[in-house]
């Protein structure tokens, strides 16, 4: 078996597997919990320890699924590493139901460590840019985020 190498993030100190799980193919109602835990052991096993997700695949799903995956497998906190993005929601009809504002920042990245069984991601993405939202707003909403020890990093 080949060695997985793992590289800094960015400028961060954060070391990533060059590979990640993602739970974007759950989109569309084919979540299953069994095949997510074997799933994920194995690619744990191959060593990666960056699991990827996000609040809009499968209205918050893929995010219940792998949080109860990091349990069931006993994976430590210390040796994984998980994001996710926020901006599409979960299926709110509101109208700060998704986007990039604060409030959608703040409620969407409660609402996806609720789901994920977390205490923290490491990092939190935008999932897409937001045109109707200053800048100023954005990054404030993630740092607030950060300050708050719920995310270590962010990005887009």
């Amino acid at each position: 078996m080949t060695q997985m190498i793992y590289r800094r993030l960015g400028r961060s100190g954060l070391k990533v597997s060059v590979l990640s799980f993602g739970g974007w193919l759950t989109v569309g109602n084919n979540v299953q919990q069994e095949l997510t835990d074997k799933l994920m052991k194995v690619a744990f096993e191959n060593g990666v320890n960056f699991f990827d997700n996000a609040e809009g695949y499968d209205h918050g799903q893929s995010e219940t699924v792998m949080g109860q995956s990091i349990i069931n497998n006993n994976f430590k906190r210390e040796d994984i590493v998980v994001s996710t993005k926020i901006f599409f929601g979960t299926g709110g009809w509101g109208p700060n139901a998704m986007g990039l504002s604060k409030k959608h920042l703040i409620e969407g990245l409660n609402a996806s460590l609720k789901r994920l069984q977390l205490e923290y991601v490491d990092l939190v993405f935008a999932h897409r840019p937001d045109p109707q939202v200053p800048m100023e707003e954005i990054v404030r909403g993630f740092n607030h985020l950060i300050n708050q020890g719920k995310a270590f990093y962010w990005g887009t």
